[in-house]
């Protein structure tokens, strides 16, 4: 079968191309005598309008998502401080995935749609490196400068149009099911990455050409 008519490639950050949050959450867990996969189960409770998605949109300050993330961990068992969760949110550049990027930007149009948090005393949210990659991409989109976060359908629909491309021509990949639903509705050509090295080859079986080298 040939290689669909890809002219873009948009990307998550954290868990796609910096490593999971998911293995720190995982590590705090153990560390504080926490359930598997507590802090992943409040993110998801109420997942469009709990404390982690109006931070993301920047609705609320760093001190209003300290109080109420710990309210609503409490309320599933658990108080965790929304502090100690953003302080675990920091991961490490996956260089395969970068040297995809660099690949990418001399074929296709390349752009980033992350959910992020931008607040004072914040500042550990962001993997090391992070800056270094983001001049990269043709446009990024963040959730807290936008105030719009995924999985809202319109933010794919502002980076199709940033991108000029259609939906139908993009591939999209994100670490997390509820992210790549909506893409995948609108036509997009979706990637759910767990293993980057699995994840980059499906991806190069997409755009039809070596992504490493």
């Amino acid at each position: 079968m040939p290689a669909p008519d890809i002219h873009a490639v948009i990307w998550d950050f954290g868990g796609v191309i910096s490593s999971s949050p998911f293995e720190a959450f995982a590590a705090y867990e153990q560390a504080h005598g926490l359930p598997a996969d507590f802090l992943r189960t409040v993110n998801a409770t109420n997942h469009l309008d709990n404390a982690w998605a109006r931070f993301e949109r920047s609705d609320i300050d760093l001190a209003t998502f300290d109080a109420e993330f710990a309210a609503e961990s409490a309320a599933l068992g658990h108080a965790v401080r929304g502090k100690a969760v953003i302080a675990l949110l920091g991961g490490t550049i996956r260089p395969q995935m970068v040297q995809a990027l660099r690949v990418l930007r001399g074929r296709l149009k390349i752009g980033l749609i992350t959910n992020n948090v931008a607040s004072p005393g914040a500042e550990n949210a962001d993997p090391t490196g992070r800056d270094a990659v983001l001049p990269l991409f043709h446009h990024v989109i963040e959730s807290a400068k936008l105030g719009l976060r995924k999985p809202d359908p319109q933010i794919y629909r502002l980076m199709c149009e940033a991108l000029a491309v259609a939906p139908e021509h993009c591939v999209f990949l994100d670490d997390l099911g509820v992210n790549l639903k909506p893409a995948r509705d609108m036509g997009m050509h979706t990637i759910k990455v767990g293993d980057p090295d699995v994840a980059l080859a499906q991806l190069q079986a997409l755009v039809g050409f070596p992504l490493q080298g």
